[in-house]
């Protein structure tokens, strides 16, 4: 009887988790959709029924009271009511809180759930509440509907987790200088970052364009620092609104003073001790950055006196930084520096340190003077110095300084915190670390958000291997964890900044807690029921990619549009008059067969009416290019190298080269080593039989395809590593090929693939290149 019973449980389980098989997290265990997966989860056998008549034991252990809450707060939104708390133990439908020090690591755990007890242990209180927020993902999504209907039971399945983090820095950035985000916001991020055991939050304070948190001493930082007329950012997000309603500016942020129209904000410091509080209760540090010696604008427009000149503008490339060779400059860093302390108890502080036109410090007599009083031999040492007299300072405050990676250039001591963000420079990290440097894996790709995702995104992120291959075991040691960021030049809304951190932060957050990338697909599976959750918390997260999607489309004869749901919820809409697709559209149920050129705009739609992707397919009616006559054509492409900055592919043909090599791949060779820089490839592509080809393009920065004189892949500007593609119909021969690549500085990206007729896209063989 007793088998009979637990099978009819597992069987309403499978209803409600989904598939049967469970197994360690090497595997594939897509019925706990648990995002990190734990590091071993042994199924049982039954479910514990929660209901309001359940205990909470607390054990003898105090030290677990605000976990005890934090738990408690779950049965409240499923119940109306708290749950009961006893110091009394009990064999019988309860929830025991255990005090453990034989654990891994501070955030270690176990959680084990029969079909009478849930038992929760920890050696910290940040394992109690981590182990918290997997029981949360066990429950039913329902739950977190403040004002939804409530329960009279909950289930949970019966299992044993034992859990712990991957890497101790599991960090999420949000630069809200650039645009503004209000303080239920903030708590929002943090609440999704606590779901998916994310434990440090890096605020981006102050830049350029926005001074973002009150400092006494010098209020006119927040007075004038907080408030600007719209930028150009601004006028970007506006246009591009028009085609996506997430890229008008939040009006909560749009002030009316003195006859101008004025963006921004400020957080007073009570507001923000405040969220210290709200964030260290979901065991979070907030991590503050006042940049400094550049991108300090908002800050010179109130204080003049910071720069060596008055001047207050943007150099060749970045701001004109503020003096580090003036003691009224290190006053008022120190003065600010102790305000930001008395706010944020974290003992990391983070000083910026990127992006700094040191050009005007070669001009001041004040600079020439400090440095040859102290022996510094260059601009790159005398922003060192600043850095450096500043960690002495933070050290005197018992906190511990973190810079961005350029901090390293003209020196900088190994007690010193480095987030590594330019993927260019790829011996940065190891430097730090042979220094004796801490170091925080950021870089840009695949690590800031606010680049446009794709269909790759994902992958590239839990596939991301934090440890630089330079390092050794013991090295290794000094890589702590990893960040994303989000710089907000482009995220005016908050519906804009959830849709392009989520889901991507889940994927992050796997591997920097599990670190376990053979689970991606297991991942993929798990993610698809996290969906409902996140509908449920009002996150206004990115779509899935619908599949094999080609946006320039050729055809012979007829074409067939066919697309694949990733979600059966979603529901598929089209027009074919240039307007933006809506659900009153038509929608595609079936295949849609096309036997004329025309374009297609189509987007998926949730039932709770969230939008995917506006993609844009150019159908075209094409003959089969005729194939080129060439006598003793000779194997690779004709390379012309170019050591300049476009900003487009156009500007190039008014240059003139540098140099010219040949090649029979599409690869940018390892001996370009300009910043800034531009490579055209000519020739012909011999194709192996008639047939419409396929090529995709990723470039970091811009690129253009042609071949057999058309356009077959726009992928131009500068821009993130991004995939685009179109389609060609070619006859069997040697076919006109030109690519023109750009790289406007910051890392580059080039790769080209084919397929024909449909099939899985692939490298271009290099026997086809001719020339």
């Amino acid at each position: 009887m007793k088998n009979t019973i637990n099978t009819i449980i597992l069987l309403i389980l499978c209803t409600i988790f989904g598939a049967s098989e469970i197994t360690h997290a090497q595997s594939v265990g897509a019925k706990y959709d648990l995002i990190p997966y734990p590091q071993s989860l042994i199924p049982g056998t039954g479910a514990f029924r929660a209901t309001p008549a359940t205990t909470i034991i607390r054990g003898d252990h105090d030290r677990f009271a605000s976990e005890v809450n934090q738990l408690n707060n779950l049965f409240i939104k499923a119940f109306g009511t708290p749950l009961k708390k006893t110091s009394n133990k009990t064999n019988a439908n309860a929830i025991e809180i255990k005090y453990n020090p034989t654990l891994e690591g501070p955030e270690g755990y176990t959680l084990t759930i029969t079909g009478k007890m849930i038992t929760i242990s920890a050696k910290e209180s940040v394992g109690i509440y981590r182990a918290i927020e997997t029981i949360r993902q066990l429950l039913p999504a329902e739950i977190e509907n403040k004002s939804g209907k409530k329960t009279k039971s909950v289930i949970l399945p019966a299992l044993s987790i034992t859990d712990y983090a991957a890497y101790s820095w599991r960090g999420m950035h949000l630069d809200v200088s650039r645009h503004f985000f209000s303080m239920s916001y903030l708590k929002k991020f943090i609440d999704i970052m606590a779901l998916y055991k994310m434990n440090k939050l890096h605020l981006h304070l102050t830049d350029d364009q926005g001074w973002r948190i009150e400092i006494k001493k010098y209020p006119k930082l927040t007075e004038q620092g907080a408030w600007r007329t719209f930028d150009k950012n601004d006028s970007a997000c506006m246009k591009r609104s028009k085609d996506n309603p997430d890229f008008a500016i939040d009006t909560e942020h749009i002030i009316h003073k003195d006859g101008k129209t004025l963006y921004g904000g400020f957080y007073t410091q009570q507001q923000m001790k405040g969220l210290v509080v709200y964030a260290a209760a979901r065991h979070i540090d907030i991590i503050p950055e006042i940049d400094m010696p550049g991108h300090m604008m908002a800050a010179i427009t109130a204080y003049p006196f910071l720069t060596c000149n008055g001047e207050n503008k943007f150099g060749e490339l970045f701001s004109k930084p503020i003096c580090p060779c003036n003691e009224s400059t290190f006053e008022f860093a120190e003065n600010v520096f102790s305000e930001i302390m008395d706010i944020f108890p974290s003992k990391y502080i983070h000083i910026g340190g990127d992006e700094v036109d040191r050009s005007d410090w070669a001009k001041s007599d004040a600079c020439k003077a400090l440095m040859q009083r102290e022996g510094i031999k260059d601009l790159p040492a005398l922003q060192s110095y600043f850095i450096n007299r500043m960690e002495k300072f933070f050290n005197s405050k018992g906190r511990k300084l973190i810079g961005w990676d350029e901090v390293i250039e003209g020196g900088i001591s190994p007690t010193a915190l480095i987030m590594y963000w330019r993927g260019w420079v790829p011996d940065a990290p190891v430097k730090a670390v042979k220094n004796g440097n801490t170091v925080i894996m950021a870089p840009g790709e695949p690590l800031y958000f606010d680049n446009q995702p794709d269909q790759y995104s994902l992958y590239k992120i839990y596939h991301f291997n934090p440890i630089p291959a330079k390092l050794n075991e013991q090295e290794a040691k000094n890589i702590i964890g990893a960040q994303a960021e989000l710089w907000s030049e482009n995220l005016p809304s908050e519906k804009r900044t959830d849709y392009m951190y989520m889901p991507r932060m889940t994927a992050l957050s796997e591997l920097l807690w599990t670190n376990k990338q053979g689970n991606y697909d297991s991942y993929v599976e798990r993610l698809q029921l996290n969906y409902k959750r996140l509908d449920v918390l009002n996150v206004h997260y990115r779509l899935p990619d619908l599949p094999g999607i080609i946006n320039e489309n050729v055809f012979t004869d007829a074409d067939t549009l066919t697309i694949k749901k990733p979600l059966p919820q979603m529901r598929i809409f089209y027009t074919t008059d240039g307007t933006l697709p809506k659900t009153s559209s038509q929608e595609l149920k079936a295949a849609l067969i096309i036997k004329q050129s025309k374009v297609i705009k189509l987007a998926a739609f949730m039932p709770n009416g969230l939008r995917g992707d506006i993609y844009t397919l150019n159908y075209k009616k094409q003959e089969y290019a005729p194939a080129i006559q060439l006598n003793n054509p000779k194997p690779g492409l004709i390379c012309n190298y170019y050591k300049a900055f476009f900003k487009q592919t156009s500007l190039i043909s008014a240059a003139k080269s540098d140099s010219t090599f040949d090649t029979n791949t599409i690869t940018v060779p390892a001996t370009v080593k300009a910043p800034s820089f531009a490579i055209t490839y000519r020739g012909y592509i011999d194709i192996p039989a008639n047939g419409v080809y396929s090529f995709y393009l990723t470039c970091d920065d811009g690129g253009v395809l042609k071949i057999a004189n058309c356009t077959v892949v726009d992928n131009d500007g500068l821009h993130s590593a991004i995939e685009k593609n179109g389609q060609v119909a070619l006859s069997k021969g040697l076919q006109p090929f030109v690519l023109d690549f750009i790289e406007g500085g910051g890392g580059f990206t080039l790769k080209l693939k084919y397929s024909i007729n449909g099939s899985e896209p692939k490298e271009v063989p290099s026997d086809w290149f001719k020339n």
